[in-house]
């Protein structure tokens, strides 16, 4: 099932890097990337699958348990934990994108 396979990779995604719904997708050989996010919300384990670290392809943030503004701003922050500057809402994938 596609849920299993994003919630492995993203448990890949280095502390201080992000990758992209799209780059998830591309690794799973999918243009999918709606399915990548819906596992994501689904995700049972936070703690070793740290959805987070998931953005969009154009450095914004996208949703984090869905797209209630506490969640994002939460997202925001764990982000930031891990050394990720987030400047106007967007990261700088230039230097902070992980490929598989």
């Amino acid at each position: 099932m596609i849920d299993e396979s994003v919630w492995e990779l993203t448990s890949k995604i280095p502390q201080g890097k992000v990758t992209t719904y799209k780059e998830i997708a591309k690794k799973l050989n999918t243009k999918a990337y709606r399915l990548v996010g819906q596992a994501l919300k689904n995700n049972p384990d936070p703690i070793n699958v740290p959805c987070y670290r998931v953005i969009r392809s154009d450095g914004s943030i996208g949703g984090y348990s869905g797209s209630d503004p506490e969640n994002i701003v939460k997202k925001i922050n764990l982000l930031k934990k891990d050394g990720i500057k987030v400047v106007n809402g967007k990261i700088n994938l230039e230097l902070y994108l992980y490929k598989f």
